[in-house]
C-alpha cells in the first residue's frame, strides 16, 4: 500500500471511531468498522467445510498463536498501566487507538471490568479451537533509559509479568505465557530467571517503544541469560505504528538482532518485519535505507544455526505490500523457521484487514471470503487462522510447520 493508502486508511479509522465513541455513527458505518463481538459460532457456521480443512492434517498439541497482546485499562487493580493520553480525547490518536484495541477484544462497553472483560472475551474464543491449541499471551514491559531507569512519561502501556502469568494459568490447556523483561534493569537476569521457573515460555519486547537497543553491549548479560535458561527473544523489527514509546524507529532495525543471535539466543522477528524502512548497517558510513523486509530476507539468509525466526503476525494486513506476502508464500524453504502469529487483537478491527481484497490478489479463494468474514464476527482468532491457513499463490501455501509452532519453546 502506497504512503497516500496508508494515511487515507489511518484518516478513515481515526473519523471512524471518534463519531463512534460520539455516539453519531450510523448503524451500516457502525457495521464496517467496530467488531460486532457476537457469540458462539452459530451451528451452521461452527460445521462449515473450511473451518475442517484449515486444521486438516495438523496435530492440535502443536498448535501456537506466538503473538497475542494482553490489554486493558488497569481497572482490574493487578498492574496494567495506560498512559492518561490514551484516556483522553485531547490526544485524538491515542484515545481512537484505546478504542478500537479494546472494541477488537470486546471489552470496551463494561465500565470497571475492562481487564475481566478482556480475558473473559478470550476465554470465549479458545472454545472454538482444538484441544491443545494454545495462545501465547504478552507480558509488556515499560520503557526504561539508559541507566535502566523507568520512564512513565514515555509508557504506552505495561502489562506485567504477574498479570500474563496468572492468565494463562487461569487455563493451561488454552494459553502459555511470555515475559517482557528490559534487559537494562539493573535486576534483569533475576526477573528473567523468575519468569523461567513461573514458566515463561520466551521474551517479548518492543524496542522502539521500550527504548531498547538489541545491538547494544547492555543486553549481553541478558542475552547470556536467555540462553542459559532456553528462552527464544520475540523482537519487533520495522516500522510501529500501534505504540509510540522511548525509543526511535531505528531500534527496530531487523539488523540489530544480530547481536543476541550471535549469543546463542533463538530469536522470533515480529511479523516478519513486513513494515517500514531501515538503514542498512552493513552498508559503512553513507549507508542507504531499504525495506525492512529486505534486511530481515538477509539475516534469514546468514547461518545463525537455525535460530532465526519470523513470525507472520500482521503480514496480511492492509498496510502490508502483497508481494512480501508472495514472497514468504513462496520461500517454501523459510517455512520451518515461520512461525504462526495473529497479532490478536488486530484481526478484530475490522478495516485493517480485507478477506476480499486478498481474493482480489489472487491470494485467496473468492468463495471462501463470506465465510471468512462471518467467522470474524464472532471470532477473530478463528479467522486470522484460517485467514492464514487458506492463503494460497498457484501451488505455494504455508507448509504445516508454520502452525505448528510448539517445537522452537520449552515445554512446561
Amino acid at each position: 500500500m502506497d504512503a497516500s493508502r496508508r494515511r487515507l486508511l489511518k484518516r478513515g479509522l481515526l473519523i471512524g471511531a471518534g463519531l463512534a465513541s460520539a455516539g453519531a455513527l450510523s448503524v451500516y458505518a457502525r457495521s464496517r468498522l467496530m467488531n460486532p463481538c457476537r457469540a458462539a459460532l452459530p451451528p451452521a457456521l461452527a460445521g462449515h467445510e473450511l473451518i475442517a480443512q484449515a486444521f486438516d492434517g495438523l496435530d492440535p498439541t502443536l498448535l501456537r498463536d506466538v503473538h497475542v497482546h494482553l490489554a486493558g485499562t488497569g481497572d482490574s487493580g493487578r498492574g496494567i498501566e495506560m498512559t492518561p493520553r490514551m484516556l483522553s480525547p485531547l490526544h485524538p490518536a491515542e484515545y481512537v487507538q484505546r478504542l478500537f484495541y479494546l472494541n477488537a477484544g470486546c471489552a470496551h462497553q463494561d465500565p470497571g471490568r475492562v481487564d475481566a472483560s478482556y480475558v473473559d472475551r478470550l476465554h470465549n474464543l479458545v472454545e472454538t479451537l482444538p484441544a491443545g491449541f494454545k495462545l501465547m499471551l504478552f507480558a509488556f514491559e515499560r520503557a526504561y533509559d539508559e541507566a535502566g531507569r523507568p520512564l512513565p512519561e514515555h509508557t504506552a502501556f505495561h502489562v506485567p509479568d504477574a498479570y500474563a502469568r496468572d492468565v494463562a494459568r487461569g487455563n493451561p490447556d488454552h494459553f502459555e505465557w511470555v515475559c517482557s523483561v528490559h534487559p537494562y534493569r539493573e535486576d534483569a537476569v533475576e526477573a528473567l530467571e523468575a519468569a523461567a521457573r513461573d514458566g515463561a515460555r520466551a521474551i517479548k519486547w518492543l524496542p522502539p517503544a521500550m527504548g531498547i537497543d538489541p545491538a547494544s553491549r547492555r543486553c549481553d548479560r541478558f542475552y547470556a541469560a536467555a540462553t542459559r535458561l532456553g528462552l527464544p527473544l520475540i523482537s519487533h523489527a520495522g516500522e510501529e505504528k500501534a505504540v509510540h514509546g522511548a525509543g526511535g524507529q531505528a531500534l527496530g532495525n531487523p539488523l540489530r538482532l544480530r547481536r543476541a543471535l550471535d549469543h546463542g539466543v533463538s530469536v522470533v522477528v515480529a511479523h516478519c518485519a513486513t513494515l517500514g524502512r531501515d538503514v542498512d548497517l552493513d552498508a559503512g558510513r553513507s549507508a542507504p535505507v531499504r525495506s525492512s523486509f529486505e534486511l530481515f530476507t538477509r539475516l534469514m539468509g546468514e547461518r545463525h544455526g537455525g535460530r532465526l525466526y519470523g513470525d507472520i503476525s500482521a503480514i496480511t494486513l492492509r498496510n502490508r505490500d502483497l508481494a512480501v506476502v508472495r514472497t514468504l508464500l513462496h520461500r517454501d524453504d523459510w517455512h520451518d523457521r515461520l512461525l504462526y502469529g495473529s497479532d490478536y487483537p488486530l484481526p478484530g478491527i475490522l478495516p485493517l484487514m480485507s478477506p476480499a481484497a486478498l481474493a482480489d490478489a489472487g491470494l485467496l479463494d473468492a468463495v471462501a471470503t463470506p465465510v471468512l468474514e462471518q467467522v470474524r464476527e464472532h471470532n477473530p482468532l478463528l479467522f486470522d487462522f484460517m485467514l492464514k491457513r487458506l492463503l494460497r499463490d498457484g501451488r505455494h501455501r504455508f507448509a504445516d510447520a508454520v502452525f505448528e509452532a510448539a517445537r522452537i519453546f520449552p515445554s512446561a
